[in-house]
């Protein structure tokens, strides 16, 4: 075979591959909604079993229903015949994937869901098939055309597919956002791109918070023991009035030499840029360099004027975040 005929013979791979999505597609009815209805009310877990590369299908959709927000484990076929449908409860749900629906590893599992009453979903291209006519939700795949013939390809496509579709819509059901995503996910460089300024801020002690009264040469020292390039002012109500920065201070240097009768307050920017602790971080880098500074005030909700952290630019490159 020729080069040629190698790109041919992929292309024609992927075109019924395509084909498969496009009739399924066309197969998304009543049927889907009721499963993802039954899936995010579920209180229990979430079961997938497959024999052969449909198990390898059903393992993939089992962590991904897992990955946003819906609890739940893949089941071996084999096992399950010996002891292991004991992990099946009568409040969870059971998702068994076959193309013709009759695969034997999957019968004594169909017979236990039916016996025990446990909702059964299929996922199978036969209507004639035990899958079929056993399941309480009946999700039916398109009969497809497998590339080479005989491999599934097409069919475990559709199975995909059909899976990441439940996966998705069940989350966005659960209403389930970016930051429920980060806390189930918080290795890996999506995870960092998640982070949120709380997750990065200084607290407490390690925030530069001084009275608004103190003098300045006090604030020199405060400001070379925080290392941070800032102190944050207050008043005597722990309300924020303002900030100053190492190159402020320097300007007034220059100006002034008795620095022990200049009080901080009068020399701060009033209404010092402060951002939401649930910002992402990746935002608040970009207001820093948009504003051409290193740290960011943090507050909570609506109250920008009670500072609750201190966001150095430092912080932001330590988590790899850009």
């Amino acid at each position: 075979m020729n080069k040629n005929k190698f790109i041919s013979s992929a292309r024609d791979v992927i075109n019924l591959e395509i084909r498969a999505l496009q009739q399924l597609k066309k197969n998304i009815s009543k049927s889907f909604y009721e499963a993802v209805l039954k899936i995010v009310k579920c209180q229990s877990k979430i079961i997938l079993c497959g024999v052969g590369k449909s198990g390898l299908i059903a393992s993939k959709i089992s962590s991904t229903l897992a990955s946003v927000g819906t609890p739940s484990f893949y089941l071996s076929a084999s096992e399950a015949s010996h002891g292991d449908l004991g992990m099946i409860s009568k409040k969870d749900i059971l998702i068994l994937i076959s193309n013709s629906g009759e695969t034997d590893e999957l019968k004594n599992i169909i017979q236990f869901a039916n016996r025990n009453k446990i909702l059964l979903i299929g996922i199978v291209s036969r209507k004639n098939s035990v899958l079929y006519k056993a399941s309480d939700i009946k999700l039916l795949l398109p009969q497809v055309i497998e590339a080479g013939g005989i491999v599934p390809t097409s069919s475990t496509t559709a199975q995909l597919a059909l899976g990441d579709a439940i996966a998705i819509t069940s989350m966005q059901m659960k209403k389930f956002g970016k930051l429920d995503f980060k806390k189930l996910h918080p290795s890996g460089s999506l995870s960092n791109q998640l982070k949120t300024v709380e997750d990065l801020m200084l607290v407490k002690n390690k925030v530069p918070f001084v009275n608004e009264n103190l003098t300045l040469d006090k604030g020199i020292k405060i400001i070379n023991n925080k290392k941070l390039g800032v102190v944050i002012t207050r008043n005597n109500k722990n309300i924020t009035t303002g900030i100053v920065t190492d190159g402020d201070i320097k300007r007034i240097i220059q100006k002034h030499s008795n620095i022990k009768e200049i009080k901080l307050k009068k020399i701060i920017k009033n209404k010092p840029l402060s951002v939401d602790k649930n910002l992402l971080a990746a935002k608040a880098l970009k207001i820093m360099n948009e504003n051409k500074i290193t740290s960011l005030c943090v507050h909570s909700k609506v109250n920008k004027n009670k500072t609750i952290g201190l966001l150095h630019i430092h912080n932001i490159l330590e988590a790899n975040i850009n």
